[in-house]
């Protein structure tokens, strides 16, 4: 019977070590918390969104820009859909975005749990990896918990995103010292942190906006919807969508700029016609009541201000330049990016194990015979919305399946 080491108990090890055991391999999982599955809990604020029924893709990003997609194939969205209805799970679907009925993220892992128990899969905690040898049995790995063997070993350890939860960034040290090369990891889906001094007066808004991501002054990323103010930058789905640009053009000491613009359904000419008839409306209105109703007042008062119109000038007498002024700003504001947050509040990294250097359609190295990789470790990361998670089920199935029959 073939032995299988599975290196990290997280959704793609899970699904890794499942795969391999349905395949009739012998898997023992290898987990250095206590407990298998943590980073499940916390995915989609608790509820987990386990997947997304758009899938392209764009979705997925990668140095290897064609390698995510050739294994999200192998086990598409209705792969997952269905592996998770036999387990137990019955998907809710929020304009697209899946979740479990029970709208728990325990759901998820309890079912996986139960799963590995049904499958005879062992199961060793407290037992970080610390080191992989290739012998001529196969290979040798080195644990806190002792040293065991295997025939196979699949690398499935995660990021350095969200260290608290158990990716901390030791198998990328692991694969380096078996040879293979890796893509700055820097954090991804993260929060923007920006050179201006005012928004500790704005913390806590929230406004609909599109965002613009220029790095070295050419525009990378652009995404719209809910943007959150803290008191250091900027937040919120949009800016989490393209933090990854950030992150890189920041590690290659390129200059970013996040262009924000408030009112993106209207163009330059019809935003300045927008606002010339809210004055014939209201002539009478102060600078300050002028834009109540379109943005929250804290907001309101931060354009004013920054437009240097004096908060009680009447609208009417507010020069044709002062306008302009009000709504360039509002639909072109540029903000300079100094850094992300760190990898404990990212969701999941860029950059990862060279893929290059990992067959596309087994997940097997390219260097180690009979070493596979699968999940965050990978240079592989995909955009909100479930993506990521669905990384992990088709990498882990791949890897699982492929170390299993090979």
């Amino acid at each position: 019977m073939n032995k299988i080491a599975v290196i990290g108990g997280g959704a793609s090890g899970l699904l890794a070590a499942i795969s391999a055991a349905q395949e009739g391999a012998d898997v023992c999982i290898y987990e250095h918390k206590d407990r298998i599955g943590k980073k499940i809990l916390s995915t989609g604020n608790g509820r987990c969104n386990f997947t997304n029924l758009n899938q392209e893709p764009i979705h997925y990003h990668s140095e290897n820009i064609l390698f995510p997609w050739r294994i999200v194939k192998k086990f598409d969205i209705q792969h997952t859909v269905a592996f998770f209805l036999k387990l137990g799970i019955y998907s809710k679907n929020r304009n697209g975005y899946l979740y479990p009925q029970s709208d728990q993220a325990s759901a998820i892992l309890d079912v996986l749990r139960m799963e590995v128990k049904r499958l005879g899969i062992q199961v060793k905690t407290e037992a970080k990896c610390k080191e992989i040898s290739s012998v001529k049995e196969g290979f040798l790995i080195r644990t806190e918990a002792g040293d065991f063997s295997a025939q196979k070993v699949i690398l499935a350890a995660g990021s350095m995103a969200a260290p608290s939860s158990g990716s901390d960034g030791s198998g990328y040290r692991i694969a380096e010292s078996l040879g293979h090369r890796l893509v700055p990891v820097l954090p991804s889906l993260v929060q923007l942190r920006c050179e201006e001094g005012f928004y500790k007066g704005i913390a806590g808004v929230r406004a609909e906006g599109l965002v613009s991501l220029c790095v070295g002054g050419e525009c990378y990323a652009r995404e719209q919807g809910e943007i959150q103010f803290t008191n250091y930058g900027i937040s919120g789905i949009p800016v989490f969508q393209v933090s990854r640009y950030a992150a890189i053009g920041l590690h290659e000491g390129k200059q970013v700029i996040a262009l924000l613009n408030f009112m993106p359904d209207f163009t330059e000419e019809q935003f300045l016609i927008f606002l010339r008839n809210r004055i014939e409306t209201r002539p009478q209105k102060s600078a300050e009541e002028f834009l109540t109703g379109l943005f929250h007042k804290k907001l309101s008062d931060s354009w004013i201000k920054l437009s240097h119109i004096n908060r009680t000038k009447i609208m009417q007498d507010c020069t044709e330049k002062e306008i302009e002024r009000l709504a360039h700003l509002i639909q072109n504001f540029s903000t300079k990016v100094v850094q992300t947050n760190s990898f404990e509040q990212a969701q999941v990294c860029r950059g990862g194990i060279d893929t290059k250097e990992v067959n596309p359609d087994t997940l097997e190295s390219l260097l180690i015979p009979g070493l596979y990789f699968a999940g965050e470790i990978l240079d592989v990361d995909g955009i909100c919305g479930g993506y990521n998670l669905q990384w992990a089920w088709s990498s882990g199935h791949t890897a699982g399946k492929e170390a299993a029959g090979a």
